[in-house]
């Protein structure tokens, strides 16, 4: 009996030693968990924390962002350094900034379904606890607000076991610029923090770089603690796609979700919660749905038991159906992504890297377990880049770089799949990162982006994402075949014209010389040497018009006429139109446009002109020629009839999409099978070619 009391007493003691801590009392013992875990890293994640969300406020605000980054030394042998960011967004109003720098799970996305760069609401928050934790100091805040005559001046803490924001010397100040002019809106976050500046490809510097890359609307300046300065200007005018948040999917719901649901909606029918509360459930969907779970349509959801929640998810996944046949349901709408464009991706790429080849796709939008994503991919290959080691890999998530755990990374793995020896790129075995003087971009555009952790590091497994990205680095790596195979025929070609236009009219005119006879006329038999349809294309900036000129000549140097039509590919989607076209042609599919060559008799030449509206300086530097004719033609590409289909069909389903937005869903018949990609094609600049 005595041992069954101490028994009993040692569970009463170990009970009432259990305490619920709190969520900022957790990440405080578990830092990295936010990716403070080196001296290095944590200074980075600070910087990436206060960047994404300055870029967050402008964009929501439709400014575009100019933003500051300044890192100062202030103990060298103790590691401390002092982070200040300012931005010239819209501003905190004063009741806000407690919650917002010293609130975890504190945030507006969480909720949201569509594309963003944070969710949790962890970010800032763990600057500040990361802050206070390594030097005791608190984080101050500067935030002004357009139309109010000062800001707000204030220190912020954390209150760990209270999850709770610490304010002190809160005062409202004048805000002036360096150069004594007032400072309209932004905020200023000024804090101290353990950690080491380093250089290198892990570092701030490369982080902001990769910023700049994906946010080709950004200004970003960065003062380094040796004083350099570092500007990363914008190269477009054009904020990204505002993007609407959108209804949950029933392919991506989970059970418990759908009891929360069921028990907090305000429907008094099953039909009407399901239409009002998930995407892509017409009226007709709706009915089957209920059919499937055996539901009647006048079920209260909030007297469902958990069999018929049950069931109604069953029906969702597919598991249940009406006679053998899967309810048919509405793709989600694509609205709540916003993709950086193919134009933006080179212009962004073209900023940081010098290179005359770039490549650039943009996936059609797609879904995986009813989240909706897309993918785009570059790449640049050339001059300034070491051909003998392996590639530089950037990958972005919502437009964020990733930085760490590339090796692990669903993207990397992506590039790695493919075989590179085949593009040009050296790769050992055909396995792992290829090496050769070209970088590889990677971006995934999410509503819902799996991370391998808390510190959105790396992306997690998913097959969806992982297909659609292979498909787009085998079309990126057969445009770089393709430029890589028409540079070198097009070198030799030339080599050998400029040798004969040297030689043969040197020998000719001694021959004439010797013989006292009339120096020949030698292009019959040039003609005859080079037995070759030559092709040469300029694509140049026209300062004075503001437009994009392009010049196609077509040059018959064979003994036979010859019969062509020649395609051209243009940014179209970018919104640039073709003017001043003189031989007409037309319009064969989404930026492309053709035109039927007159016969091109031995010796002669056709010569295509037109030019580019719409576009700005750097946009479009090179076009791709195709053609079509059974004569090969040296500098232009042989027309694949089906991809000229698939970008045809792209066109459509890209249509599609658009009007899946914007109709009723009531009135839509479209299928949406479970687990099904959709949009298998790219939509690209021109099957992944020159740019």
């Amino acid at each position: 009996m005595g041992g069954v009391n101490r028994m009993a007493g040692i569970a009463d003691k170990m009970a009432s030693n259990q305490k619920q801590i709190a969520i900022s009392e957790f990440f405080e013992k578990n830092k990295h968990f936010l990716g403070f875990d080196s001296l290095p890293r944590s200074i980075i994640t600070a910087v990436k924390e206060a960047v994404d969300n300055s870029l967050d406020a402008c964009e929501e605000a439709r400014i575009l962002p100019e933003i500051v980054v300044k890192i100062t030394k202030i103990d060298t042998k103790k590691d401390i350094l002092e982070l200040q960011t300012e931005d010239n967004g819209p501003g905190i109003p004063q009741k806000s900034i407690e919650k917002v720098f010293g609130q975890l799970l504190f945030g507006s996305r969480f909720h949201a379904i569509r594309q963003s760069r944070g969710q949790q609401g962890i970010g800032i928050t763990g600057v500040v606890m990361y802050s206070q934790l390594t030097t005791g100091k608190p984080t101050h805040v500067l935030s002004k607000i357009s139309g109010e005559p000062t800001a707000v001046s204030v220190n912020i803490g954390l209150d760990t076991r209270k999850n709770k924001a610490v304010k002190s010397e809160q005062t409202r100040i004048i805000w002036e610029r360096e150069d004594m002019s007032l400072k309209e809106h932004g905020v200023q976050v000024t804090t101290r923090m353990k950690a080491k500046y380093q250089r290198g490809r892990q570092s701030v510097f490369q982080y902001l770089r990769m910023t700049s890359i994906v946010n080709p609307h950004a200004e970003i300046t960065f003062v380094d603690p040796d004083g350099e300065r570092f500007h990363w200007p914008r190269v477009t005018e054009r904020l990204p796609t505002k993007v609407d948040a959108i209804k949950p999917h029933p392919h991506g719901i989970e059970l418990g979700q759908l009891q929360r649901m069921c028990r907090e909606t305000s429907d008094s029918r099953i039909s009407v919660f399901l239409r009002q509360n998930f995407s892509g459930v017409s009226m007709r969907a709706a009915k089957e749905l209920c059919e499937a779970a055996e539901l009647s349509v006048s079920t209260k959801p909030k007297s469902m038991k958990p069999d018929d929640v049950r069931a109604l998810l069953e029906a969702f996944q597919g598991e249940r159906t009406i006679g053998g046949k899967v309810i048919k349901l509405l793709s989600p709408p694509t609205n709540c992504l916003s993709p950086i464009e193919e134009m933006l991706i080179k212009k962004g790429l073209s900023k940081t890297i010098d290179s005359k080849f770039i490549a650039t796709m943009t996936r059609a939008p797609t879904v995986s377990h009813g989240n909706p994503f897309q993918v785009e991919v570059g790449l640049i290959f050339g001059d300034g880049m070491s051909a003998d080691k392996h590639v530089e890999v950037l990958r972005f998530a919502n437009r964020v770089p990733l930085m760490y755990q590339q090796g692990g990374c669903l993207l990397t793995k992506a590039i790695e799949s493919v075989d590179w020896r085949q593009y040009g790129l050296e790769q050992a075995g055909g396995k792992g990162v290829p090496k050769g003087p070209a970088a590889i971009l990677v971006h995934l555009a999410s509503t819902n982006v799996q991370f391998t952790s808390e510190a959105k590091e790396a992306l997690s497994d998913n097959e969806f994402v992982f297909e659609e990205t292979r498909k787009a680095m085998l079309e990126m790596g057969r445009g770089l075949r393709k430029h890589l195979e028409k540079k070198k025929k097009m070198a030799k070609t030339r080599e050998k014209f400029e040798l004969i236009n040297d030689i043969l009219p040197a020998i000719a005119a001694k021959s004439a010389a010797i013989l006292e006879r009339p120096v020949p006329d030698l292009a019959g038999s040039i003609t005859k040497i080079m037995s070759a349809v030559i092709c040469n294309e300029t694509t140049t900036w026209n300062k004075e018009t503001k437009q994009t000129d392009v010049s196609v000549t077509l040059f018959n140097y064979t003994t036979r006429a010859r019969s062509y039509s020649l395609l051209v590919n243009w940014p179209e989607k970018s919104g640039a139109e073709i003017v001043e076209n003189e031989r007409g042609g037309r319009k064969e599919a989404m930026g492309i446009w053709g035109w039927k060559i007159e016969t091109l008799e031995p010796g002669e030449q056709a010569v295509l002109e037109y030019s580019l509206s719409g576009l700005e300086k750097g946009d479009w530097t090179e076009t791709e020629v195709f053609f079509r004719g059974s004569q090969d033609v040296i500098g232009a590409t042989k027309l694949d009839e089906k991809m000229l289909v698939e970008i045809r069909r792209q066109e459509e389903v890209l249509t599609q999409s658009e009007e899946t937005s914007v109709e009723s869903e009531t009135n839509s018949e479209s299928s949406f099978e479970p687990g099904v990609v959709e949009g298998d094609s790219a939509q690209t600049t021109l099957f992944g070619g020159d740019v």
